[in-house]
């Protein structure tokens, strides 16, 4: 988006998303995807007619894009169309990609304590963080920005302030994870990010701990799949395992649908080997009649 009407197009579309309150990386991925729809049209984006939008899409699949990126596109362009063009009609003209979503990976219980004991130094602090994200269920994103302050030993809970949807809620803080986190902070003794950076002043960056634990897991001889988001799916499937209420899980992963959390039931192995089957109720039947 380099000339100047397309230049004030991106301002505009930075306000209306300021006013909505819109992450800095939701911004930064809408601008970027309504920036290739410019390119693609090779004029400003205030003349794009339907036609337009049906060979940008086209041209995308064409050049291999998955669905997730084609939806995030959509998203982009909904937005820029109906509330920075306010032509909300040529909005309803983008089509959205369904797909089917794979099940979660997860990890056993052993296999996530061999990745914490693995988890590199020097000190704790990864190890603290990959303890955060399984014990609380935190995002990796999330983890990274927490404050000392957020930790409510009193209450026993994470304060997670501006997570996804830029929705405050409260994690679960277990006895063991605070002795954790305390051991931690008796090492770093921040008074402000929970885990700082390199930059003291800095907090953790989600591509550094994703790396550490990459560096876990291979220590550790589990898969390159894992991430701290693995710790996040194995968190829930081992609540569910555990008999804890889906709605609950739902609050504590702070899923704004209740299809999203359910999806762990389908790798809760625990929970399906303890279901009873039908037939396995036939036979139980039978011999109780004839015993």
């Amino acid at each position: 988006m380099s000339d100047q009407p397309i230049s004030d197009l991106r301002r505009r579309m930075l306000q209306d998303m300021a006013v909505r309150q819109f992450g800095e990386k939701t911004q930064h991925d809408y601008i970027r995807h309504v920036e290739a729809f410019a390119r693609f049209l090779g004029r400003s984006p205030e003349t794009v007619t339907v036609d337009d939008l049906r060979r940008f899409q086209f041209q995308q699949v064409a050049d291999g894009a998955q669905p997730p990126k084609m939806n995030t596109q959509a998203s982009a362009l909904r937005f820029f169309l109906s509330i920075t063009l306010g032509r909300a009609d040529l909005a309803h003209q983008l089509a959205r990609t369904h797909y089917p979503r794979k099940l979660p990976r997860i990890l056993s219980a052993d296999d996530v304590a061999r990745l914490l004991e693995a988890s590199p130094g020097p000190g704790l602090k990864y190890k603290a963080a990959l303890s955060v994200a399984y014990g609380a269920g935190l995002r990796g994103g999330e983890v990274v920005m927490l404050r000392v302050s957020d930790i409510d030993s009193k209450r026993m809970l994470i304060r997670v302030e501006m997570g996804k949807g830029r929705k405050d809620r409260y994690a679960m803080l277990s006895p063991q994870l605070l002795e954790v986190l305390r051991a931690w902070w008796r090492q770093c003794r921040s008074k402000g990010w929970l885990f700082p950076g390199k930059d003291p002043l800095l907090p953790l960056t989600s591509r550094q701990l994703n790396r550490a634990c990459h560096m876990a897991a291979e220590v550790a001889g589990l898969g390159s799949w894992v991430t701290p988001h693995t710790l996040r799916h194995s968190f829930a499937t081992h609540l569910l395992e555990s008999n804890i209420d889906v709605r609950v899980i739902q609050v504590l992963l702070g899923h704004a649908k209740l299809d999203t959390t359910a999806r762990y039931t389908q790798v809760a192995t625990n929970t399906l080997r303890a279901v009873v089957s039908p037939l396995e109720r036939l036979t139980l039947a039978k011999e109780g009649t004839t015993g």
